[in-house]
């Protein structure tokens, strides 16, 4: 019975002939050997023969099984067969190469028992050997598509980390640093470069590369019979697997490839699209790797290179789009700096000087602006070295003459791109740089030339027609500042002092005047005139007019404010003008004042504080809000009285409030109670507003009464010689001096300033000196001091007849030259007849 309980049919199976137990041993499928202990072969069967060749009196008695095996199998054996063996009896599958009669290596599968005698011990080892030749093949084929799978997904991680740096590079330059590590990683590549097209140029530049001593980094043009030329040109993948490869095809690849010892050359054009798609696919560059031994590459690392060639070619078509517009940013906000930067400088040479200052060394070189403007022409550089100035000056003249822009060719030796200043048609000038060579021939940088010179030359025009507009309102207004103020007159004496505001801004409307109604009336009269420029010129010299016509002994202040009203009517530029008008009876000390929307006159009595006159106060001229009747207040004022009239610029700021602006001003002008009229207003100016104030300045300041002493400051200039007489003719004649002694000591004194001129200050066109005159019942003291530098003794320098005029005009005349240099002049006063 079998085990399931069915009849046992085991016991009919027969095979239908006789099976020969020796015969099964010898040809069974696998080899069968028997040694001693000690691995000595004693039975082998057919089948271990014929694969490995030997005989049986090669092997029973003769050799061991060790012998049989490979040194490392034999290792093998002594380290871990046999003690395993001993210690378990048997041991399965061990793989050992047999070494065949013929040398041949079998590669086997060895399956060992040891057999024990009654006492333990190792009697006989039966081991059977399986041959594992097609196993061996298939692992190989296994460890090797394994090997490929890792080394293709090594790549695909390298390929992908690529696409993400490539993805987080903005830049060019940053791309191609990316791109230029890649086949090191990837493929085991020695070294790579990586060369870019410059369709602009046409020219192939290397950017990057990790063993720069490798290949050639001079720029090449795109015809250029180089491999990397040729590889862009063509659009296709080459692979140069060995220096004769390369001689045949790119000869100029062989003395790099030797000398650096590498066999072979992959040359990947960069392109924008798939290599099979050459109609839409456009070449960015090139990258050029290179192995130390001939490589094959198999045909999924070319899938896998052109892959990286279309991925780095789209990585730098889109940085170079970046690169564009950030380029185009930059020039844009330069272009936005650089005209806010001109339009806040008002003058044409300022203005000429700070577009060369941005241009040199941000855009250029060197840089210069030349205007044709006047004689001399405006010429400011920066930079250098400087071109040769033949060429150039050729150059300018063509460029001016044409209104054309010339950039330099390739071979031009000046160099230098020459652009026209133009204006509203007109050729002001020209503009000539010379660029890094990074930024010579594109032409974006071209355009962005033409657009930064036209810039220029409009912001240079309007600098010159602003220059043009404010020369001939100050020329106007000066016309009208520069009037002779009364004098001569020992009952008063008139100081004036008008600052214009920063010198880059406009002319504006502050105006004063002076003058006699009559021999007994003095009318002071400060405005200003609301705007700026050439019609507030023109305006302030119209109301200049119209007060001198309305002023009169009969009219007064209220009534010449009221015509003033009428005026406006007229003229509107002259609406919401303010004045501050003041009439003087010189024989009764009165004083007679209305103010029309004008801050109030500052009144200094011999004794007292300074008072402001607020009464007299009415709206501006033509206002048409607020009271608009005009009044007048009276005043008796003590002889040595001081009035004084302002414009709002001494005054007001942004920074203060007004009633601060008038506290100072009355501080400062009580503590220079007792100082010399001459020079009042001007040291006010000084204190309260310096020379960088926004705002214009005007003063007049009125003394009644004779100064007892005369003290003037004049500059180092001739031209005020003839007021400086006239001055002290008026003052002497003041003082009851006869005209014989008060000419004579105005001829000395002439003569000793004009000598400091001329010898103490021939250096210093800005030095400044000083003349006191004193006058007493017996004779007339006049002190002249410069503080020049002399050269020689003062006796030897005087030029002319100078020194001794002033001997014979005067009875005493001594120098000290302790600093600087003083001349004391005396001269006795004649009895009065």
């Amino acid at each position: 019975m079998s085990d399931s309980g069915g009849p046992d049919v085991t016991q009919e199976l027969r095979p239908p002939w006789d099976e020969n137990p020796d015969d099964l041993y010898e040809h069974a499928p696998c080899g069968y050997l028997t040694t001693l202990p000690d691995g000595t072969i004693v039975r082998v069967n057919q089948t271990f023969l014929s694969w490995t060749g030997y005989t049986r009196g090669d092997l029973v008695g003769h050799r061991r099984f060790r012998d049989l095996l490979t040194p490392g199998g034999q290792i093998y054996h002594e380290t871990h067969y046999a003690p395993l063996l001993r210690m378990q009896d048997e041991v399965h599958e061990l793989a050992f190469d047999v070494v065949c009669s013929d040398g041949r290596q079998l590669p086997t599968l060895v399956n060992s028992v040891l057999a024990r005698d009654e006492a333990g011990q190792p009697r006989t080892i039966r081991t059977t050997v399986f041959n594992a030749t097609e196993r061996r093949q298939y692992e190989k084929e296994l460890l090797l598509a394994r090997q490929v799978a890792e080394a293709s997904e090594r790549r695909v991680r390298v390929l992908q980390q690529i696409v993400a740096d490539l993805a987080a590079a903005p830049t060019e330059a940053e791309v191609a640093e990316a791109v230029v590590r890649a086949p090191e990683s990837a493929f085991g590549a020695a070294s790579s470069s990586i060369y870019l097209v410059d369709t602009e140029r046409d020219t192939i530049h290397a950017v990057a590369s990790t063993d720069p001593t490798t290949g050639n980094w001079d720029d090449m043009p795109r015809s250029s019979p180089r491999a990397v030329a040729r590889v862009a040109e063509r659009g296709d993948l080459h692979v140069i697997g060995s220096v004769a490869e390369a001689r045949e095809h790119f000869p100029d690849l062989v003395d790099t490839m030797r000398r650096s010892g590498r066999n072979t050359v992959v040359l990947l054009p960069l392109t924008t699209g798939p290599a099979d798609e050459q109609s839409g696919a456009e070449t960015l560059g090139v990258l050029a790797f290179s192995f130390k031994g001939e490589r094959t590459l198999t045909d999924g690392e070319l899938r896998v290179v052109r892959l990286l060639g279309q991925q780095a070619g789209q990585a730098l078509d889109r940085a170079r789009l970046y690169d564009d517009l950030h380029h185009r940013e930059e020039r844009a906000v330069f272009l936005a700096g650089i005209t806010r930067a001109l339009d806040e400088v008002h003058r044409l040479l300022p203005r000429a000087r700070r577009l060369i200052e941005r241009l040199a060394p941000a855009v250029a070189d060197w840089a210069e602006v030349r205007l044709q403007v006047g004689t001399p022409p405006i010429v400011e550089s920066s930079g250098g070295p400087r071109p040769d100035e033949e060429m150039l000056s050729r150059r300018l003249g063509k460029v001016a003459a044409s209104g054309e822009p010339w950039f330099p060719a390739e071979d031009d030796h000046l160099d230098c791109s020459v652009l026209p200043l133009t204006a509203r048609g007109l050729v002001l000038g020209t503009l000539a740089l010379r660029l890094p060579p990074d930024r010579q021939g594109a032409a974006a940088e071209r355009a962005f030339l033409i657009e930064l010179a036209d810039r220029a030359g409009l912001a240079l025009e309007n600098a010159r027609l602003y220059e043009q507009e404010r020369q001939i309102a100050h020329t106007l207004q000066r016309s009208l500042l520069a009037g002779e103020m009364p004098g001569g007159d020992p009952r008063f004496a008139v100081e004036t002092h008008y600052q214009p505001a920063a010198q880059e801004l406009e002319v504006g409307g502050d105006w004063f005047d002076a003058f006699l109604i009559s021999p007994d009336k003095l009318a002071l009269v400060v405005g200003d005139v609301v705007g700026r420029g050439i019609e507030a010129a023109t305006t302030m010299g119209q109301l200049r007019s119209a007060v001198r016509a309305l002023a009169s002994n009969e009219a007064g202040p209220a009534l010449l404010i009221e015509g003033l009203d009428r005026f406006v009517e007229r003229v509107e530029s002259a609406r919401m003008a303010t004045v501050a008008y003041v009439e003087i009876d010189l024989a009764g000390g009165e004083v007679t004042f209305s103010c029309a929307g004008h801050l109030p006159p500052l009144l200094q009595e011999p004794a007292g504080a300074p008072e402001y006159l607020l009464q007299g106060r009415s709206a501006a001229l033509g206002s048409r809000a607020g009271n608009r009747v005009r009044t007048e207040h009276r005043r008796k004022l003590p002889a040595g009285s001081r009035l004084l009239l302002y414009t709002d610029g001494l005054i007001e700021r942004r920074s203060r409030s007004i009633e601060k602006g008038f506290e100072l001003l009355a501080r400062e002008y009580a503590r220079r109670r007792d100082a010399p009229l001459p020079g009042l207003a001007a040291g006010l100016a000084d204190t309260l507003v310096g020379r960088e104030h926004a705002d214009d300045v005007c003063m007049i300041c009125v003394t009644l009464g004779t100064e007892e002493r005369l003290e003037r400051s004049i500059g180092a200039d001739r031209m005020q010689i003839a007021l400086l007489r006239a001055d002290l003719r008026a003052w002497l004649a003041a003082h009851d001096v006869d005209v014989e002694c008060g000419e004579a000591v105005v001829l000395a004194c002439s003569e000793a300033v004009a000598n400091a001129i001329e010898h103490g200050y021939r250096d210093d066109p800005f030095g400044m000196i000083d003349v006191v005159a004193t006058v007493t019942d017996e004779a007339v003291e006049v002190r002249v001091t410069d503080r020049g530098t002399w050269r020689g003794p003062v006796t030897d320098v005087a030029r002319g007849r100078g020194l001794q005029l002033i001997r014979e005009s005067m009875d005493q005349v001594l120098f000290d030259r302790t600093d600087g240099t003083t001349v004391t002049m005396r001269r006795g006063r004649r009895e009065a007849s």
